[in-house]
């Protein structure tokens, strides 16, 4: 069956495609045929595809034919879509309708977390999130343990009624990876050490069946 996830959040600059191209290589690096899309207009997911080197474990982009909707590549197993800022109303309906799990990236500032906390608040109330048919999860973005915003960060995540997945810490690592179509999947051990762990509870929870 084909696995769908959406990483989205209207706030801008929260790590939005840092997520989406690193889980859709976490998937390819897994061997399974994976298509990484977005529904933004800068369209910088196909972008980041652009530089991706040959020889790395494939991800493809949208199918796109004169005259017809874009659709997954023929055998796709696994869908995963960055997302614009400001996705609400009835443009996030229709999205999550064909969606099992949605993923939402938060950084620790005041700002991130009030769009977030409404932004929440809407998810939850959608037909197939209470029908347990749509999954959320949160993903801290961007986190320096060491700082107040993150302690302010975790106290918020208490008190949600959906999973925390994980701290992704703040690091050039994912940076310097996407300059050059890379994914923290695709580094060397030495240079993923301190990150790999901190995906584990991404990797568990995406891979864990929620039907």
């Amino acid at each position: 069956m084909l696995q769908s996830f959406l990483v989205a959040n209207p706030k801008g600059g929260c790590g939005k495609t840092t997520l989406a191209t690193n889980l859709a290589g976490y998937f390819a690096r897994r061997g399974h045929r994976v298509m990484l899309g977005d529904i933004d207009r800068q369209q910088s997911a196909r972008e980041w595809l652009k530089l991706r080197p040959q020889g790395l474990p494939p991800i493809r982009s949208w199918d796109i034919a004169p005259g017809e909707p874009a659709r997954p590549p023929k055998d796709t197993t696994h869908v995963v879509l960055d997302t614009p800022a400001g996705l609400h109303g009835k443009k996030l309906d229709v999205v999550v309708k064909s969606i099992h799990r949605v993923i939402v990236p938060l950084q620790p500032s005041i700002f991130d977390i009030l769009a977030t906390r409404a932004f929440l608040d809407e998810l939850l109330e959608e037909k197939a999130v209470r029908n347990q048919k749509t999954f959320i999860a949160v993903v801290g973005m961007r986190v320096d343990a060491r700082t107040r915003a993150a302690h302010e960060l975790e106290r918020f995540l208490e008190g949600l009624d959906v999973p925390v997945l994980g701290f992704l810490r703040d690091t050039q690592v994912y940076v310097q990876a996407a300059a050059h179509g890379l994914t923290l999947f695709d580094l060397s051990p030495a240079r993923a050490a301190l990150d790999l762990p901190q995906w584990q509870g991404i990797i568990d929870w995406v891979d864990a069946p929620h039907e």
